[in-house]
């Protein structure tokens, strides 16, 4: 009964929670749904083609690339920003001024605008111009950003120095709470520091690492801005996102019952993988919350 009444009286509290969630995004996807249901003529007339939209979406050949497409830079950049953040998290000063100094310094790309970090880097890779292709040619090395590889390699690059930060922060405060007996046990049994790391750090880690993949792949698979600024899409249809793809048809062509019919699928891709991220983090937190 006492459980009862104190979920009462939480209540209140999530009303305005719950009322941005309602403006911000049920609603809009009400009407996403409801596009993708219909056909669309001047005058907002609308007819209804149940489930054709859907039917022509699944059937395309370009909207499986560019799912593919998604999905393969998401499995990349978590594949080098996941141990890259665990790497730097552990090297991080525990204490001493240069703690605030690296946090900052980790800070600032995750708070530079997206549109920012693309020409940011459109212009660091200037032929002849830009900062990181003469460094490059300092070493002997050249970035051709008209060829496949070294256009997804520059958004791979971008994107780690973009959001790699988000994964030493998240790390670094899990490390920073681990009691110092655990190393001092360690230390007294001559445990080698991968057995530390294996059998110490990395099981109290398990929980930041799942927020840290779950907000990485949302992230990563919806990536549009950056992309855009820096590639066009190009060369050819290799950087074509599904987001671009979505953007392409629904803001340019203005095909809108295929645009809101390719977003609810885009939707439940995102939902399915963050309900399978979540299956692993509800388990960490209850083993975390354990000890």
């Amino acid at each position: 009964m006492y459980a009862n009444a104190s979920k009462r009286s939480a209540f209140p509290y999530l009303l305005p929670a719950l009322l941005v969630l309602t403006i911000a995004g049920i609603i809009p996807l009400g009407f996403v749904f409801f596009y993708s249901l219909h056909d669309t003529f001047g005058g907002n007339v609308f007819v209804w083609v149940g489930d054709d939209w859907f039917r022509q979406v699944l059937a395309s050949s370009e909207f499986y690339d560019a799912v593919l497409r998604s999905l393969l830079f998401s499995m990349i950049v978590l594949s080098v920003q996941i141990p890259l953040g665990i790497f730097v998290a552990l090297r991080m000063p525990r204490s001493g001024p240069f703690v605030a100094i690296s946090l900052v310094l980790l800070s600032v790309p995750m708070l530079t605008p997206q549109i920012v970090v693309g020409y940011l880097w459109k212009v660091m890779v200037q032929p002849g111009s830009g900062l990181l292709s003469q460094s490059l040619a300092g070493i002997g090395l050249t970035l051709d950003i008209n060829s496949v590889g070294g256009t997804w390699g520059l958004l791979v690059l971008m994107d780690t120095w973009h959001w790699t930060g988000l994964v030493v922060l998240l790390c670094y405060a899990r490390l920073k709470v681990i009691p110092e007996a655990y190393y001092q046990a360690a230390a007294i049994d001559g445990a080698s520091r991968w057995a530390v790391f294996r059998h110490i750090q990395l099981p109290r880690l398990r929980l930041v690492l799942a927020i840290a993949l779950l907000l990485r792949f949302m992230d990563s698979f919806t990536i549009y801005t950056e992309a855009y600024v820096i590639t066009r899409g190009g060369p050819g249809q290799s950087t074509v996102f599904l987001s671009h793809e979505l953007v392409q048809t629904g803001l340019i062509q203005f095909d809108l019952g295929e645009a809101g019919a390719m977003a609810v699928i885009y939707f439940l891709i995102v939902v399915l993988v963050s309900a399978f991220f979540y299956r692993l983090i509800v388990p960490a937190g209850r083993e975390a919350g354990g000890r």
